[in-house]
């Protein structure tokens, strides 16, 4: 199996590190025209030796907001669209902050659901798309601290399997990929490497996945290999949402 997108133009959003940035990497090292969305004001370093297009979004903003939709219709064709942006606030439920709330819902569920809008169009069009929605095992199970980002991650599912039913009549696929624990910069930074073993003995794998293995399954599902998978949820986690 010899996966290309040569000629194909691959969104990635929320791609300036973690499994974003893998995503963005290993599209265009398959041929792929990368456009890479991040709030930084200065392009990521890896986007400045390959073929790969920086928009720099605050999707909070609701002027940055509609300078990228307005940016994005005006792009020929979207090929393949990874809605990957995302943030996520701890709190408990009757403390989280309304603010919290509303942000959240907006870069979680709301710009995925614009983003898809926008590309359909193209993609009918063209008669062939392939849209990856990037959840997580929060969008399945949950935990202290998780109620609004599992809100928004169940959401995802619901906007993955509506937007399939419409949309795969067209040849455009539509799919969720939900990540477990990974071991990104991130999780090295905010984890110790003790919580880190905590949690990888939680998993029947008993480690972290690394970017790559993410990626690889976004790789697939995005190709033209995939012809026939839509609406699904595709969870690679190791094993642990089934313990």
């Amino acid at each position: 199996m010899n996966i290309r997108f040569d000629q194909q133009t691959i969104l990635v959003t929320g791609a300036t590190r973690g499994i974003g940035r893998q995503l963005a990497v290993d599209f265009e090292s398959l041929g792929g025209s990368v456009i890479v969305t991040g709030t930084g004001k200065d392009s990521p370093g890896f986007v400045k030796n390959g073929n790969f297009e920086y928009y720099n979004v605050d999707f909070c903003n609701n002027k940055q907001k509609q300078g990228f939709t307005e940016f994005l219709e005006s792009k020929n064709k979207i090929d393949v669209c990874i809605n990957n942006a995302g943030i996520n606030r701890l709190n408990y439920l009757e403390d989280v902050e309304e603010i919290d709330f509303s942000e959240m819902m907006r870069v979680n569920l709301e710009i995925p659901f614009l983003i898809t809008k926008l590309v359909a169009k193209k993609m009918k069009t063209a008669g062939y798309g392939r849209i990856i929605n990037i959840s997580s095992i929060f969008g399945k199970l949950s935990k202290e601290k998780r109620s609004v980002y599992s809100v928004t991650k169940f959401g995802i599912k619901g906007l993955t399997v509506s937007s399939a039913i419409e949309l795969a009549k067209f040849g455009v696929l539509v799919n969720t990929l939900s990540p477990g624990f990974v071991m990104t910069d991130l999780t090295k930074k905010n984890l110790s490497p003790e919580e880190r073993q905590n949690l990888s003995d939680l998993v029947p794998a008993k480690r972290m996945a690394e970017p790559k293995e993410i990626s690889n399954v976004a790789l697939f599902l995005a190709s033209g290999f995939n012809t026939y998978i839509a609406g699904q949820n595709i969870i690679v986690d190791g094993g642990y949402t089934v313990v």
